[in-house]
């Protein structure tokens, strides 16, 4: 949301509660094997038909650094397609095998914060002239205000023209020229040669535009537009600037020769409150220069309305805060077959009054909020839909939003790898401000897919489900069908009904039917607010920790009622402890005594700098770090291994390379069954990191020890005025 999904969302841990919640009658009793499985009606394939097709670096071959799985708030890993991507120093090389005819790239990658640099680009081991230019100018963007890591955005985008056709099997390398880079994801792509000028257009260099990219062709477009009411705007193959919005756009097409040819690049494209409508804009790119969000700003690609009966089709909308803020009257709109990247707020919000509005077929990627969302303010949004887009890492809210409205349609969407404060779809009556028109009439949300989304919300402290229904600020009493949902991987819950305000509003009239969840990380329901909901044909396999856990916030505001409606499996166990949140995992602990329990767990810290947050010391990888708040000893590092657990020994590390010059870090060690009172494991002492032997400190503890919080408090450090760990291990055995 413009205004932040986040920044009105009461902080709170939502199941403080001391006992277990009484199940209501009619709760679901079973979920065992039906007696005739019923498997979910058969849908056609979710996500967008895309000219281009993706390859993950860490499926490809490489000379760097695998990073990843992760899941922790803050880390390069956790904001990465599939959680994982590949780190070049400079001359090292990840080389894809081309999956199709392709004559161009777009890779997604990150560099350090406030450095540039290059990739060359390798075809079939022939160098290329050509090189790919990265910078973090549009990472690293500062939220202050929003609970959790206050830096997040770390990828961006850049594309090429590689000046020749390769073919499926071909390998084409990317090798760090001059700088770290981690490389995400690569999407190879055969673009078409550039469309023509239309018979009877109106071209903007006619009027003066300089497709150079040298001169402001702000007037030249405008002089287009008034000259062309009625017909078509021509924007011929080229680079312009503009340097301040268009307004009054009416009853005209915007059209270039493609969004890889034509280029406009100004951080403000049509900024008006009212039009006549018939606004058709298609086939160029509009890439700004937003480094920052600036929410008061109007930053976006569209901001305010296009009129009734308009279209935005073909267009690579990118560097912006949003890429389409639609208030006022948009009625009948269409927005299909566009590119929305790397935007540091939303990549669409329809902002209330919107009636019939269409939004598909579009590829959404690294957005600062959520991807799509309605938001009904003012007036409701009304019988429009979002369907068939494909959606992936937006870095700070939801995939898909829906903000009140009636009558609203969710349908067809591949949605993967949401962060922080988001799961993959909420259908929510969060107002965020006044007039705000609540969820009512039908709510369909069919034939979505969702991939490793939901997230562990850092103003909760504890995990939003994959899909979410929550009566936010008003209870639901619209009719919510939820159909043939396929939920992979999600890093905690499948299905979260709650009331995300803390008032304990009822969610009611939902039905959840047909739906498949795989490798769900913790549970199948996850139900915290008053309400009911019935179940039908939900096959659940491989659930973490158990199949529900019912237990409403706050504690005596009434119990969720979950009704069997047939044709259920895999998913019958209920979570006992109401007082604990069940962990990835948790219900099937691995068996090897030999696994870190730390890895992967939640972490917090007294204080962190910059990108350095605490998750980095869980995440697997010895490169990344957490560093505490500088010059203010001492500072401490809390990692929760999810249950009491019998610990030997644990392993601290700083990060391998030689730069890390040797070091001796005070350390005391202390531990906790609940979170709140502390006692000392180990009293403090100087531990030696030294490059020499790998950066690398074992500390044995106790014979009985056992804890489910382990701190570890710096009170000193000879090589830097900060306490770091970039891993710390936990280990049952001595």
């Amino acid at each position: 949301m413009h205004g932040n999904t986040s920044t009105s969302r009461t902080a709170r841990r939502l199941p403080a509660i001391g006992a277990t919640v009484a199940l209501a009658a009619g709760m679901l009793v079973t979920l065992g094997a039906p007696a005739a499985p019923a498997a979910a009606s058969a849908t056609a394939t979710a996500g967008a038909t895309l000219p281009f097709t993706s390859v993950e670096a860490e499926s490809a071959t490489t000379t760097g650094t695998k990073i990843g799985p992760d899941y922790t708030q803050g880390t390069l890993a956790s904001e990465a397609s599939g959680r994982q991507a590949v780190r070049l120093a400079a001359g090292q090389r990840v080389e894809f095998t081309v999956p199709r005819a392709a004559n161009a790239v777009n890779v997604a990658y990150s560099v350090p914060d406030g450095q540039s640099g290059t990739l060359n680009v390798y075809v079939n081991g022939t160098r290329l002239a050509k090189s790919l230019p990265v910078t973090a100018k549009y990472s690293y963007v500062d939220t202050g205000w929003i609970t959790g890591s206050k830096t997040h955005h770390f990828y961006d985008n850049a594309r090429l023209l590689l000046g020749r056709d390769v073919q499926a099997g071909d390998k084409i390398a990317f090798e760090a020229a001059n700088t770290q880079v981690t490389v995400d994801v690569a999407d190879f792509e055969q673009v078409p040669a550039a469309a023509s000028q239309p018979a009877g257009s109106v071209s903007v260099v006619a009027k003066g535009a300089d497709p150079t990219g040298q001169g402001d062709s702000t007037q030249a477009f405008r002089d287009a537009i008034a000259a062309a009411q009625g017909g078509v705007v021509w924007i011929p193959p080229g680079d312009y600037k503009l340097t301040s919005s268009l307004n009054g756009v009416q009853n005209v097409t915007l059209q270039g020769a493609g969004s890889w040819y034509s280029v406009v690049h100004t951080s403000r494209f049509i900024d008006q409150s009212s039009s006549a409508g018939n606004v058709h804009i298609k086939d160029f790119a509009v890439i700004g220069e937003v480094t920052e969000r600036v929410d008061s700003n109007p930053d976006n690609f569209v901001n305010g309305s296009l009129g009734p009966n308009s279209s935005v089709s073909g267009m690579w909308i990118q560097h912006l805060k949003c890429g389409l803020w639609l208030t006022g009257t948009n009625d009948n709109l269409v927005v299909e077959n566009n590119r929305i990247l790397d935007t540091t707020a939303d990549g669409l919000n329809l902002n209330g009054t919107a009636k019939g509005v269409t939004v598909r077929n579009n590829f959404l990627r690294n957005q600062g909020d959520d991807s799509l969302a309605m938001w009904s303010l003012y007036a409701p949004d009304t019988d429009s839909s979002f369907e068939n887009n494909t959606i992936s890492q937006p870095n700070l809210a939801n995939g898909i939003a829906i903000y009140g409205g009636t009558n609203i349609t969710v349908k067809g969407n591949l949605i993967s790898d949401t962060n922080a404060l988001g799961s993959g779809i909420a259908i929510s009556n969060q107002k965020f401000m006044d007039p705000f028109n609540p969820l009512a009439g039908t709510i369909t949300v069919a034939g979505n897919t969702l991939v490793r989304t939901g997230a562990m919300n850092p103003n909760w402290n504890h995990p939003m489900g994959a899909l979410r229904v929550d009566s936010y600020d008003s209870a639901i009493n619209a009719t919510v069908n939820i159909t043939d949902t396929t939920i992979t991987d999600s890093p905690y819950s499948a299905f979260e009904f709650v009331s995300g305000g803390g008032h304990g509003y009822p969610v009611k009239n939902v039905t959840v039917s047909g739906a498949t969840v795989k490798n769900t990380g913790t549970v199948v329901v996850q139900s915290e607010t008053p309400g009911a909901a019935t179940f039908r044909d939900v096959t659940a396999t491989n659930v973490g920790a158990a199949g529900i856990y019912n237990c409403p916030f706050p504690s005596g505001s009434g119990s969720f009622t979950l009704t069997d409606g047939g044709s259920n499996s895999g998913w019958n166990t209920t979570w006992s402890d109401c007082s604990t949140w069940p962990q990835p995992g948790q219900g099937n602990p691995d068996p090897d005594p030999n696994r870190n329990l730390a890895k992967g767990r939640p972490a917090t810290a007294t204080g962190s700098q910059d990108v350095y947050t605490p998750g980095k010391a869980v995440d697997g990888d010895a490169n990344s770090y957490w560093e505490s708040a500088n010059n203010a000893f001492p500072q401490s590092w809390t990692v929760d291994l999810g249950s009491a657990q019998a610990v030997r020994r644990l392993v601290l590390k700083l990060p391998p390379s030689s730069a890390w010059g040797a070091r001796t870090q005070t350390v005391t060690v202390l531990g906790s069954t609940d979170g709140s009172t502390y006692s000392t494991v180990v009293g403090a002492q100087g531990y030696r990191f030294d490059p020499a032997t790998g950066n690398t400190v074992t500390v044995p503890l106790p014979s009985g020890t056992s804890l489910r919080y382990l701190r570890l408090t710096v009170s000193a450090n000879t090589g830097w005025p900060a306490g770091q760990f970039s891993e710390v291990e936990v280990y049952q055995t001595a």
